[in-house]
């Protein structure tokens, strides 16, 4: 979720109506591409297969891609695309492609016309819904990019060189790859080592701790936390493995799935009016409510807060203000541990796929934007991505002879110490308008500024669960 800047993740139905996933319009727009223009007849005929060209690309086709312009910009796919063209440079001068932040905006029309991009980073505040592109048939299957041999090394599949679970994620319920996610976030709470030694403090293992440090800082005139409150689905980058590590990761599996009475598992609870006690003791930066992913990120990165729950792109995307602080030395945290009982051990934290690319069922050249992304999978193009944004990539490993960033490098040995800990909530993947609108702005949003307490919060999350469960024009996932 390259940032997803998404995450863009980010009142009620003017949010609802700026993050253009709403479900009425995403199944809409989807329908309508069932019933527009284009087809079969319109592909370019493919390449000859060989070594060098294993999805058999037209090497003088064109090829259309539009990615996310958020805190990964869009020069690493740049970067990506001349190498396309340097293995088809009869393709040169008919490769575009172009960046933007409003995803469904700018590709409904094109949808609906049947007409699509080759590739689609289907990122941002306007992400187009998953579930709704799946269920409508509006996805090419990717298994044969997954099938086709590795640029580097052609004994290897592209699967096999893969994080686990990467491929996973882009399933819904069966063995075809609807997506491939190409970065590989770490979530969790992310912090200046420098600002917590100013208190005298390292990073506070257990709830208790992170209690006091905030009462410490809250002397000092600094907040504890901070967070976008107008995109308030960033809180469950760090809430969601707190409810796991209290509970178990059975606890999530429970919520992905839409059973009843999920969100009123005690775990749940707990997490809940540990986040209030944040907001009742005045340890949230004032404000806070009120400001978007980059006014939070700023607050916070010119030391009005310590902590902020956000994802690994948040090194790249806040890189401007972090560089006025040239000993800022970022670092990320897993949930703080609530009480000796919790299930899963210190060190459990959320990591998984993000930055989804998608090749659209109608795309004139689908084998040539599978082949932009087996080059995008290449350690060359792993290690500029890293070097550019800050961020790991989906490729296991990748990393070698690579001196990482202070916040990637605490992010990677984050990953090292989770070890199998690692949960990876499918919720926003599903249901995103579930994720974003109803719990995020919906009912977190309102418990973090005060006008709604945990209990009447679970209680709304639920309800807006089970009317998920029971719609029978969504289609439902299990894992």
């Amino acid at each position: 979720m390259g940032s997803t800047s998404e995450f863009n993740r980010r009142d009620l139905v003017k949010r609802a109506a700026a993050l253009g996933i709403v479900a009425v319009p995403a199944m809409s727009v989807l329908s309508a591409c069932a019933s527009g223009g284009g087809g079969d007849e319109d592909k370019v005929e493919k390449g000859k297969k060989s070594a060098k060209n294993p999805l058999a690309v037209n090497d003088s086709a064109g090829l259309d891609v539009v990615i996310f312009d958020g805190g990964f910009g869009d020069k690493y796919a740049k970067d990506a695309q001349a190498l396309y063209v340097k293995s088809f440079p009869k393709a040169d001068g008919k490769v575009k492609l172009s960046s933007t932040q409003k995803i469904q905006s700018t590709l409904q029309p094109r949808f609906n016309g049947g007409n699509p991009p080759d590739l689609v980073d289907n990122s941002g505040a306007e992400q187009m819904d998953f579930g709704t592109l799946v269920a409508k048939d509006q996805l090419t299957d990717l298994t044969p990019l997954l099938d086709a041999p590795s640029v580097d090394d052609p004994n290897k599949k592209v699967r096999d060189t893969l994080r686990p679970g990467v491929v996973e994620m882009g399933q819904f319920g069966g063995k075809e790859t609807w997506i491939l996610y190409y970065a590989y976030t770490v979530y969790g709470v992310w912090y200046s080592r420098s600002n917590l030694q100013k208190l005298d403090a390292e990073y506070p293992e257990t709830w208790d701790d992170m209690l006091a440090l905030c009462a410490k800082a809250k002397k000092k005139g600094v907040a504890g936390w901070t967070y976008p409150g107008k995109y308030p689905y960033y809180l469950p980058f760090s809430l969601y493995p707190f409810i796991a590590k209290i509970g178990g990761e059975e606890v999530l599996k429970k919520i992905d799935n839409l059973e009843p009475n999920a969100w009123k598992d005690p775990a749940v609870k707990a997490a809940f009016e540990a986040y209030y006690e944040l907001y009742r003791k005045g340890y949230v930066l004032k404000g806070s409510p009120g400001l978007d992913h980059l006014q939070s990120q700023k607050a916070w990165a010119e030391g009005k807060a310590l902590f902020i729950p956000n994802g690994s792109w948040v090194e790249n995307e806040s890189a401007k203000q972090i560089a006025k602080n040239p000993n800022f030395d970022l670092a990320v945290g897993a949930p703080s541990s609530l009480s000796s009982s919790d299930k899963m051990p210190y060190g459990t934290i959320w990591a998984s796929g993000g930055e989804p690319y998608i090749v659209p069922r109608k795309a004139r050249n689908a084998e040539g934007g599978m082949e932009l992304l087996r080059i995008m999978l290449s350690k060359q193009s792993a290690q500029n991505f890293i070097k550019q944004v800050s961020s790991l990539t989906s490729l296991n490993g990748g990393t070698e002879g690579l001196k990482l960033p202070p916040g990637l490098a605490s992010a990677q040995a984050a990953l090292q110490k989770a070890g199998q800990n690692i949960v990876n909530p499918r919720l926003q993947d599903w249901y995103v308008a579930l994720q974003k609108e109803r719990i995020g702005v919906g009912a977190l949003g309102e418990m973090m500024a005060g006008r709604m307490t945990p209990d009447e919060a679970i209680t709304k999350i639920q309800k807006y669960a089970d009317e998920t469960r029971d719609d029978s024009s969504v289609k439902k996932y299990k894992r």
